[in-house]
């Protein structure tokens, strides 16, 4: 069911009185990555708590090249409850369908790819008992590759674990979190609704998370408790390839305006549209150049420049382009 102030967002039922609720509900979207499945879980389990304080269920969008069900009876029996989707529904749908399924009053959209570390659910519970005006709760992750290999820390937010202060500000310009690093209380999805739908490739959870800055307070745990995996197949996805994923952060930035102070949206709107364009030329489009993809490489810097012509995307531009070719491109993409 969708809401009918905001149509792109599923509604959220909030759970029955008469219906027994456990604290958590860890709900692990899936779609063809059952190879990671057992990984995912182990660590979840690993930490547990009995059914009746954590809610464990796999959400898989008719996967067709493997069989999550398996891996979940093999690990984890009964204690783990597993749906499929009637029909390959998109992840925008699975990750409403997680959302409505759960039942605690902390939700964690794991991705059926990505892992915690030890002590992830009882730190990230503490932050919540110990200040009642905390939603959403976030640690710092481990990048990690499709091999198990870890590859990098992101920078600190901040130097002690605590409420982060000004944190709509900072995350209304780039997205400094992945998913499994996220706690969020489920009345807040209740309040506030599921994933934007017309964000379909790209962006979705940035969008969730500043439309939850702009409401609540955040905390920050600075011990990295979730591994999040990067896939050396993403580069050549239908996303990269074709710049939706640019397009779908030009849509987002649109779409969090109404979020913002009116003091302030301008300065994050052309904040956030530099910041995504320096991600789109110095992080995503050497990569391309890497794997031998011109194309892709040159359709990412296109849409970078209609995302940010500023001084700073130029000079990006400059040092990862200027000697690769001499074809006319670049003078098509001024906005």
């Amino acid at each position: 069911m969708m809401n009918e102030l905001h149509p792109y967002r599923a509604v959220i039922q909030s759970v029955p009185d008469s219906e027994t609720r456990p604290l958590w509900s860890v709900m692990i979207p899936t779609y063809n990555c059952a190879n990671y499945l057992r990984e995912t879980l182990a660590s979840v389990l690993a930490q547990a708590p009995g059914a009746d304080v954590m809610q464990i269920e796999v959400v898989d969008d008719h996967s067709t090249k493997d069989d999550p069900e398996a891996v979940v009876r093999e690990l984890a029996g009964d204690r783990v409850s597993f749906y499929r989707q009637p029909e390959n529904v998109g992840h925008i749908r699975n990750f409403n369908t997680c959302l409505q399924r759960s039942r605690g009053h902390l939700i964690h959209l794991l991705h059926g790819d990505d892992c915690v570390q030890d002590s992830f659910y009882q730190k990230m519970q503490q932050s919540f008992e110990k200040y009642s005006e905390v939603r959403a709760a976030f640690c710092r992750y481990i990048g990690m590759d499709e091999h198990g290999h870890w590859l990098w820390l992101p920078p600190l937010q901040q130097i002690k674990s605590g409420i982060l202060e000004n944190w709509l500000e900072q995350i209304a310009v780039i997205n400094h979190l992945q998913p499994p690093s996220m706690v969020v209380r489920r009345d807040v999805y209740e309040k506030l609704g599921g994933y934007d739908s017309r964000l379909s490739q790209f962006a979705e959870d940035w969008e969730m998370w500043v439309r939850i800055a702009a409401q609540y307070q955040v905390w920050y745990e600075v011990e990295p408790l979730a591994i999040y995996r990067i896939h050396s197949s993403s580069l050549t996805g239908y996303s990269i390839r074709t710049g939706q994923n640019v397009r779908d952060i030009r849509q987002a930035i649109e779409i969090i305006q109404p979020y913002l102070p009116k003091s302030i949206s301008n300065k994050l709107y052309i904040k956030a549209r530099e910041n995504w364009a320096l991600y789109a030329i110095s992080d995503i489009t050497p990569r391309l150049f890497a794997i031998g993809d011109l194309t892709a490489a040159i359709t990412q810097i296109q849409e970078a420049l209609r995302c940010s012509y500023s001084l700073k995307v130029i000079q990006a531009l400059i040092f990862v382009l200027p000697w690769r070719t001499g074809k006319t491109w670049l003078k098509k993409t001024r906005p």
